[in-house]
């Protein structure tokens, strides 16, 4: 069944693909963002996330004009796909990267549940585990990285998300309805696959994303995949590639980086370390894009 799907960050790096994504399965999309991309049938409003008032407004008005010459009464949101953030560190001060992410979510879950909206999906990130942007050579505490794993934050963008998760469950618990994160691996993008001849060469450089990646296209499966399923109540799910982004066997990873790293259970030789068995056995996700092929 198509959806009409309130979409904030739909310009961001991530974004703009998953919604691409969504408007080929044949969604309505609102992009809510403080940035407009060009993308066919995909609709904008100027939204700052920080200001509860302007997402509680965009949120209860219509998509577009068409809609508001066609009838009175806005149509409402099946689902709200909430991505607007800041999207890491050093990009503005550790202060505002916790307030945005932190008050921004707050402001588009309060929204979404007092306006009736059932579904509700939101980007948390693979750093809550603790090693995108650690010192050294950052290790897991078990390998594979399940959503099970502590959470281990040790910088504003990280904390930000462990408390978005705190907040989105908190909401889900007082409503009962659907509120699925994302930890959304090391995203891709469709030109940036040139990168991996790098990675292979220097395999040591992506031990901060435990040598994960996801193809953002993949990404918005992941969100489609979300929307369809019903009745989970609060959940979180790893995103990832079926295999690692380095031309090593996973054998050979552990050997050379992680060789005092307690292990779960088999891991299969090009299993990815960032594990998105949760996902694909909740929900059926299936990558697509295999960087082997792509490069």
């Amino acid at each position: 069944m198509k959806k009409r799907i309130f979409f904030t960050g739909a310009s961001g790096k991530a974004g703009k693909h998953a919604a691409a994504y969504l408007i080929e399965q044949g969604h309505r999309v609102l992009n809510a963002d403080i940035t407009q991309v060009a993308q066919p049938q995909l609709d904008y409003l100027h939204v700052d996330v920080t200001d509860p008032a302007q997402v509680f407004s965009s949120m209860s008005a219509h998509m577009n004009r068409d809609e508001l010459r066609e009838r009175q009464t806005p149509l409402g949101y099946d689902a709200v796909v909430h991505f607007a953030a800041i999207p890491r560190i050093l990009q503005a001060s550790d202060i505002e990267t916790y307030k945005v992410n932190v008050m921004g979510t707050y402001n588009v879950l309060e929204a979404a549940v007092k306006l009736g909206v059932k579904k509700i999906i939101f980007a948390s990130s693979e750093t809550v585990y603790g090693l995108c942007f650690s010192h050294d050579k950052p290790a897991p505490l078990s390998l594979p990285i399940f959503e099970e794993d502590e959470t281990r934050p040790m910088d504003s963008y990280a904390m930000s998300k462990v408390v978005n998760e705190e907040t989105a469950k908190a909401f889900q618990r007082r409503t009962g309805i659907d509120i699925y994160g994302l930890r959304i691996g090391n995203v891709v993008e469709p030109d940036e696959y040139h990168l991996f001849e790098g990675f292979c060469k220097n395999p040591e450089v992506r031990l901060p994303n435990a040598f994960n990646y996801i193809d953002a296209r993949d990404l918005g499966q992941a969100v489609d995949l979300c929307i369809a399923k019903d009745g989970l109540g609060y959940e979180i799910f790893n995103v990832s590639n079926d295999q690692n982004s380095v031309d090593l066997t996973t054998e050979d990873i552990r050997n050379k980086f992680y060789p005092e790293v307690p292990v779960k259970r088999d891991i299969g030789p090009e299993e990815c370390l960032f594990s998105n068995e949760k996902i694909k056995k909740m929900l059926g996700f299936s990558p697509r894009y295999d960087w082997h092929k792509q490069v």
